[in-house]
């Protein structure tokens, strides 16, 4: 297993909309009210409280070092200053890029559900002050009433697709200033997915052996931001890639979600040893339930090249998935 070194979900409220009737006619988008104004003050603070919480987890052990090595000769002012200057040059490279990911990605969601005038609230962030991420991305509030599979489908794949282009760059960049180094059993590691893998390989060769790769800390935003996104593409329930499917199959999707949800369990009783990351997902996902609600006009077609978009979304599952993200030390 490729290692290395150092929400989101995007849920949407349950609907329980009346299946659509199949109609040959043209297609006529019913009249909306107007949406309501999203809500400001609470997404905004909670945005600033986890940009606090993700520079800290990776800040606050070198900012600490740094003041206490710095009150040893300097005074406590002086100290403090050297210490918040440490903190923030190892805590920013990381929460800048994560949280341009994350905003990124609530942004595609955002502006495409107003682009059909599907009520969308402002992203909420999930600050949690513990490591390694210091968040559990974010989450959004949308009027189940979607119009069509089309809307659906740009809705639900608008939020991967916009966070995938900064997720890629900062990787390719982040890696960039990463290096090798040997692999130390009772550190912190991380499992890397095959893209952070093809990555590492191409610019600096593969790794010899008893080595990995040590991840700069915007490296390390960039697979947060890989592994969030390939876990919200998982094709179940209101999870984008539940979305997306439901988009390309209609309500086929739900029994494939269904058969995909027990192959899943399965999977997680079998190779408890090295999915057990996942638990707390699998239960959010149960009780979220893996089916999908209707659109107000599933008989709409998809399209082809919203269909063809569509399984080249899924397909990028298997590339950014890792089934150890977190490897606890020996």
């Amino acid at each position: 297993m490729d290692t290395f070194r150092q929400d989101e979900l995007v849920l949407s409220a349950p609907a329980s909309a009346p299946p659509a009737e199949l109609y040959s006619g043209p297609v006529v988008q019913a009249a909306l009210a107007p949406a309501p104004r999203p809500k400001v003050l609470r997404p905004a603070l909670l945005f600033l409280a986890t940009c606090i919480t993700t520079t800290l987890v990776q800040g606050f052990s070198p900012g600490l070092g740094a003041y206490v090595r710095a009150s040893q000769l300097a005074s406590p002012p002086e100290a403090l200053l050297v210490g918040l200057a440490a903190l923030l040059a190892h805590g920013l490279p990381f929460s800048v890029p994560l949280m341009l990911i994350l905003m990124s990605h609530e942004l595609g969601h955002f502006v495409q559900a107003r682009r059909y005038g599907v009520y969308c609230s402002l992203p909420h962030f999930i600050p949690i002050p513990l490591p390694p991420l210091g968040t559990m991305g974010a989450v959004i509030a949308m009027d189940p009433r979607v119009p069509n599979r089309r809307a659906l489908f740009d809705i639900g794949a608008g939020g991967p697709l916009a966070g995938l282009a900064p997720t890629l760059i900062f990787l390719y960049v982040g890696i960039s200033w990463s290096s090798y180094g040997p692999i130390i059993p009772t550190a912190e590691r991380f499992g890397d997915p095959p893209l952070f893998r093809w990555i590492a390989e191409w610019i600096h060769g593969p790794a010899p052996a008893g080595h990995e790769i040590y991840a700069h800390p915007m490296a390390f935003a960039g697979w947060a931001g890989l592994l969030l996104t390939t876990i919200n593409l998982i094709p179940l329930g209101q999870l984008d890639g539940g979305h997306v499917l439901y988009a390309l199959l209609g309500r086929r999707a739900n029994r494939v979600a269904h058969l995909l949800f027990v192959v899943i369990i399965a999977a997680m009783i079998i190779y408890w040893k090295y999915l057990f990351s996942y638990t707390l997902l699998i239960i959010v996902l149960a009780l979220m339930r893996p089916t999908h609600p209707p659109t107000a006009r599933d008989d709409v077609p998809l399209g082809p090249l919203r269909a063809v978009l569509a399984c080249l979304v899924l397909a990028f599952i298997p590339i950014g998935f890792t089934p150890t993200p977190f490897i606890m030390p020996k």
